[in-house]
């Protein structure tokens, strides 16, 4: 995109980690406007180190949404490249991202994590916004089954890391402490939006947490967007074993009732055709969605492709999501709609 050029739609994507990378990788080849909204309960790592010794939201997903934003120019690359550089050795930086100290750094210096994330966006030459879903550092519990010789047993565990890696099956989670603030820049975001984008990601620690912060909830409902949600290439081991794509949007529903989404994207090939995309679009519906399936992987892995996510993404905006037998009408970027099935 060149300078003086349109910035395009304003697209907010929600999530945390690898799965919210792949988004902004896809929703970047769309517009200059793009926000990322992102999870702050990491408590792993380096992450969850300096969480703990600083008492800071958790950098390791911000910074990680940062380099998927970043420009591609040459001299931008090295300081996206060292963002992303985690020390080796055996001593007391052994595992820490620098980029994770720099955000952790400018925070302290500046006074609040947005404006770190400001400072480094604007060193990254990030075209869009990167922000915390919430001004404090947040906790998961999750009521877990099948930790018991009695199945119908719950336990209460917390933590992130604990609650992605646990060998029972999450049945609800909830953030500590509860009702906690949202970002106000990141409610503004979501209401002058064009496109909303929710997932993929670990489903109960990256996407289902954004949808329990009362004023993200609050604006996911009111906002004009259009709400398009992307799901998993697999379920996860540990948090979503186990489960369907027809289970993840029941799960949805549960922890937000009132939440409805216009478009539910799925990969071809991770929903055989039959009677399981027949539950998926009952349970679609419920949400108000119809559900669009389209190639969004790379070759024989369970990432998302940023280019392929990119064209079914851009049908989405132009509302030309093939419904039934409907044509898929053209792009408003000019590019040849997705093949969709």
């Amino acid at each position: 995109m060149t300078d003086g050029e349109a910035p395009g739609p304003a697209i907010v994507a929600l999530g945390g980690g690898h799965g919210l990378y792949a988004t902004l990788r896809a929703a970047r080849r769309l517009s200059s406007d793009v926000t990322a909204v992102v999870t702050v309960a990491d408590d792993g790592g380096s992450s969850g180190r300096l969480r703990s010794e600083l008492g800071l939201i958790p950098p390791g997903d911000l910074r990680m949404a940062l380099a998927a934003l970043a420009s591609e120019d040459p001299d931008v690359a090295t300081w996206t490249d060292t963002l992303q550089h985690r020390f080796g050795g055996t001593g007391a930086l052994a595992g820490h991202s620098v980029g994770n100290l720099i955000i952790a750094g400018l925070t302290e210096v500046l006074g609040d994590t947005v404006s770190a994330l400001d400072e480094v966006a604007r060193i990254l030459r990030v075209r869009g916004r990167v922000l915390p879903m919430s001004p404090i550092p947040l906790a998961i519990e999750a009521d877990v089954v099948g930790l018991e010789s009695d199945p119908r047993v719950s336990r209460t565990i917390r933590g992130q890391v604990a609650v992605a890696t646990t060998p029972g099956q999450v049945r609800r989670v909830r953030l500590l402490p509860p009702d906690p603030p949202a970002t106000p820049a990141a409610v503004a975001a979501i209401e002058r939006a064009d496109l909303v984008i929710l997932g993929p990601g670990s489903w109960f620690t990256s996407v289902i947490p954004h949808v329990v912060v009362p004023e993200l909830s609050a604006a996911l409902e009111q906002t004009a967007a259009r709400k398009a949600l992307i799901l998993n290439l697999a379920a996860e081991p540990g948090e979503t074993a186990g489960f369907s794509a027809e289970r993840h949007l029941h799960v949805l529903a549960q922890h937000a009732p009132d939440l409805r989404v216009d478009d539910v994207l799925v990969d071809s090939m991770s929903v055989p055709a039959g009677s399981e995309r027949d539950h998926l679009c009952r349970a679609a519906a419920r949400l108000g969605a119809v559900v669009g399936y389209a190639d969004v992987a790379r070759n024989g892995t369970a990432t998302h492709h940023p280019g392929k996510l990119a064209a079914a993404l851009d049908q989405i905006l132009s509302t030309a999501l093939l419904r039934g037998n409907r044509e898929p009408q053209a792009s408003h970027t000019g590019r040849e709609p997705t093949s969709w099935q």
